[in-house]
């Protein structure tokens, strides 16, 4: 019995040795539940042709959920191998509670610029913790068919801007544009920050508030207000309490000539206009002034540190990082664009379209997203409410600057 048990466990022993490995399995916990068959279709796919080792599942959590959700599977050791990253404090909080791997010195981020690995590195940039992935573009939208029956060029400067719409209007086949203000975000973020960056001269005016340097009340910062209180006057009857749903409706069912918008608007919008489409980047100032665009990071991956499956995930950030995943990426999600140096190519006009302003343009991320935002009042939700105020007419943009003035010296000291 003795010699048949030592037989069975030599035999059973060398089953263990000469049988193959089985497969690691990464799973990817992340927020965007409608990219489900993007990944299992084409993402996924890819990377098994070069890795068929490593099985990958896509595990989605709905949106508003993702971040209470996740933070509930990291404490109670549940989460999946790979943490799909939003950018800024969300993040930055789990990697200072131990939960993310430091990705620093990973060959793949040499060929992402500052800006991108900004949203996911410490204040002080000594630890880079997830791979960015995709930023949006803030720019403007227009119905071709409206411009050519009118006669309409594309404007490249603030008098031109105002030029067009004051034709649409006067017209009167078109609403100039569609926006409304009852939801705030949408003048914080297509308008205020939109056309922003060219009069605070996109990254060097961010980081001068940051540092102290500048003040919201300089007039780099009053002067994109000046200009988005002139809006009103092209926005729809109502704008007032005009939703974004409404907004996106005015414009897709050919009633409204220019959208100002973000680049995660083509597909849907492409899929619900019946008229051709293009688009324009922010109009500088004044003829002759350098451009800046909000090409603002948005989506980025790390990997749980608590995964028992270290060298897969760390193979598969790597991939996210190259140039094949840049261009799948950027062509399966048109509008959300790679933050790599790559080359890429674009299958999409609209969306190449976009992303060619960051050759012509300095690219920079929306103001308030790094540090500013972290205390009380919170300067991201303060530019909600003054941004629609000024649209509103019920706020000058010299108060709307003290007032995010006066809540980020309460808490921020170098603006103290």
């Amino acid at each position: 019995m003795r010699r048949t048990s030592t037989a069975l466990v030599a035999l059973a022993a060398g089953f263990a040795v000469t049988a193959p490995a089985l497969a690691q399995e990464l799973v990817i916990e992340s927020w965007r539940n409608d990219d489900i068959s993007i990944w299992q279709d084409t993402i996924i796919p890819a990377f098994n042709e070069q890795h068929p080792d490593i099985e990958v599942r896509f595990q989605p959590t709905a949106p508003a959920e993702y971040n209470a959700a996740l933070n509930a599977k990291l404490d109670g050791g549940t989460a999946g191998d790979l943490i799909t990253c939003r950018p800024f404090d969300a993040s930055l909080q789990l990697f200072q509670r131990g939960h993310l791997v430091d990705l620093t010195g990973m060959a793949a981020l040499d060929d992402f610029p500052e800006t991108a690995t900004a949203a996911w590195s410490t204040d002080d940039g000594s630890a880079t913790f997830c791979m960015p992935m995709a930023s949006v573009i803030h720019g403007f939208m227009y119905n071709k068919e409206a411009f050519d029956e009118l006669g309409l060029e594309v404007p490249t400067t603030e008098e031109e801007f105002f030029a067009v719409l004051d034709a649409i209007k006067e017209d009167g086949s078109y609403e100039p544009m569609a926006m409304g203000t009852a939801d705030q975000w949408e003048a914080a973020t297509m308008g205020y920050t939109n056309i922003g960056p060219n009069y605070w001269q996109g990254e060097e005016g961010r980081l001068a508030l940051i540092e102290g340097e500048a003040a919201l009340t300089d007039e780099a910062y009053v002067a994109p207000y000046q200009t988005l209180a002139r809006w009103a006057e092209y926005l729809p009857s109502g704008f007032e309490a005009q939703s974004y749903p409404d907004s996106q409706n005015l414009f897709t069912l050919g009633r409204a000539a220019i959208y100002p918008t973000g680049s995660w608007e083509i597909s849907p919008f492409q899929r619900d206009a019946f008229f051709e489409m293009g688009a324009f980047k922010p109009p500088v100032p004044a003829e002759g002034d350098a451009c800046f665009i909000s090409d603002h990071v948005d989506i980025g991956m790390g990997i749980n540190a608590a995964s028992p499956n270290q060298e897969a995930a760390r193979t598969f950030i790597e991939w996210v990082g190259s140039a094949e995943f840049a261009e799948l990426y950027s062509n399966a999600l048109p509008g959300f664009f790679s933050l790599s140096n790559h080359e890429i190519t674009l299958e999409d006009p609209i969306a190449q379209e976009f992303i060619s302003w960051r050759e012509e343009c300095g690219s920079s991320i929306r103001l308030a997203h790094q540090i500013l935002s972290r205390g009380t009042p919170n300067l991201w939700n303060d530019m909600w409410v003054v941004s629609a105020n000024v649209i509103n007419g019920t706020t000058t943009p010299e108060e709307a600057a003290q007032q995010l003035q006066d809540g980020l010296a309460s808490w921020y000291e170098p603006q103290q």
